[in-house]
Parts: C-alpha cells; sequence; structure tokens
C-alpha cells in the first residue's frame, strides 16, 4: 500500500504488530480465537477444561483493552485487525487507508 512500517515494536504498548510512526498508528492483528473477537464464529470457546479456556481468553482480551488504553494515552491510534478480515484483502486495504490518513 506503499505505507513505510516498522514490525513488532517492542517499545509500545502490547508490543503491536505493525507500527507507522509517520502516521502515529499501530495496528495490532488478532486472531479471533486468541482475542475473543465479539459475534465472530472463530471466537468460540472450547468445550473441554472450561475452567482452563475461559480465564486465560478472557484475560487475553482484558490485556487488549488495556493495550489500546495505553497506546491512546501515549498519543497512539490503535487498529485492530481481525483474522477473519484478512480473508477480504481489497475490503481490509480500503479500510487500512482510509482509517491511517484520516
Amino acid at each position: 500500500m506503499g505505507f513505510r512500517f516498522r514490525l513488532h515494536a517492542r517499545g509500545l504498548p502490547g508490543c503491536p504488530d505493525i507500527v507507522l510512526s509517520r502516521w502515529k498508528t499501530a495496528v495490532l492483528v488478532h486472531g479471533c480465537f486468541w482475542h475473543r473477537h465479539p459475534n465472530c464464529q472463530f471466537a468460540y470457546t472450547p468445550k473441554s477444561r472450561k475452567g482452563f479456556w475461559v480465564p486465560k481468553l478472557e484475560a487475553n482480551a482484558t490485556r487488549d483493552q488495556q493495550n489500546v488504553a495505553l497506546l491512546r494515552k501515549a498519543g497512539w491510534k490503535p487498529l485492530v485487525v481481525w483474522e477473519c478480515e484478512i480473508r477480504d484483502l481489497d475490503r481490509l486495504a480500503k479500510r487500512l487507508k482510509r482509517e491511517i490518513q484520516a
């Protein structure tokens, strides 16, 4: 898409997957299962070992919310890209371009 970026900026909260410094934008690519994408078919809860999975997955989602809030507080624009969005690359590219340059 022509943007200059860095991968995995360890100095930022949540270690964003893609960082566009010029646009002060941090892109976090989340797996629907691990990060609990709301209303997504891939964000199911396993039927076995619920005592293990439910707290783990809830902790992931809570940590994600905290990282997004910390990024905003630091003056960054966090963008979350969900695993299921990657299936339609044209639509995702339009969304990213619109949100990055806004």
